[in-house]
């Protein structure tokens, strides 16, 4: 397991250092986000080894008992998933990041929630730029509204924006929707409040993400190969 995750992550990396050169983007400046959810405890222990920190879980359950047997490891954990208002509580208390913020109820009680002696949860607001009903987010034009009260939350530090694009079968499709989101991000940035992070891109899509923009790409099936989702 060690030696294939390592040689995958080094792949991706590759692919991510390729699409920033291609873009005109300097080197380094897309982080990965490696979605272990539904991986075991010693996949992420091999892509740590590998030289992996962030980690992105969506099954609150399993992630807490990732957290709890690594908490050693010094890693930086990301919940990615839809969040319910009965689990805000443990994500203010054991994640680093949010990527998906998209509800004015969620945001008060993450920032309620965060304990004083964390810093503030690193937030990105969701937004639903394909319009599919099944995805989380906001639409496009409620986004500022959101963004306004997380400025008044202290307890969040508003980071930028996120999407799940709807799938697509050629580049020009993948690129539409991560489009819309960079010049959303763009018209809504302020000096004050940059929103420098893009988390846009998975496997499929990593080249087109990083093209319109990217600052944090989320890479599961690429690193770790198929999930297993009897681990839910």
């Amino acid at each position: 397991m060690t030696d294939s995750i390592k040689q995958r992550l080094e792949s991706v990396r590759q692919r991510i250092r390729q699409a920033e050169a291609a873009s005109g983007r300097p080197d380094g400046c897309v982080s990965l986000l490696a979605v272990s959810k539904t991986q075991p405890v010693e996949a992420v222990i091999a892509a740590h080894e590998a030289g992996q920190r962030a980690f992105g879980e969506n099954y609150l359950q399993d992630a807490l008992e990732k957290i709890k047997q690594l908490a050693g490891l010094g890693l930086e954990w990301h919940f990615i998933g839809r969040i319910q208002s009965n689990k805000t509580r443990d994500i203010a208390a054991h994640f680093d990041w949010v990527h998906g913020l998209g509800d004015a109820k969620h945001a008060r009680r993450l920032a309620d929630q965060r304990p004083d002696d964390l810093p503030p949860l690193n937030v990105c607001i969701q937004i639903n730029v394909s319009g599919e009903q099944s995805k989380g987010g906001v639409e496009p034009e409620q986004a500022m509204e959101l963004i306004e009260l997380c400025r008044t939350l202290p307890r969040l530090s508003l980071r930028g924006l996120m999407t799940i694009p709807a799938v697509a079968a050629d580049s020009d499709g993948k690129r539409g929707p991560l489009h819309k989101l960079r010049l959303l991000r763009d018209r809504l940035a302020t000096p004050e409040l940059p929103l420098d992070a893009l988390s846009m891109g998975m496997s499929g899509d990593l080249e087109e993400a990083i093209a319109e923009g990217a600052t944090i790409v989320r890479i599961g099936t690429a690193i770790f190969g198929p999930r297993n989702y009897d681990r839910q």
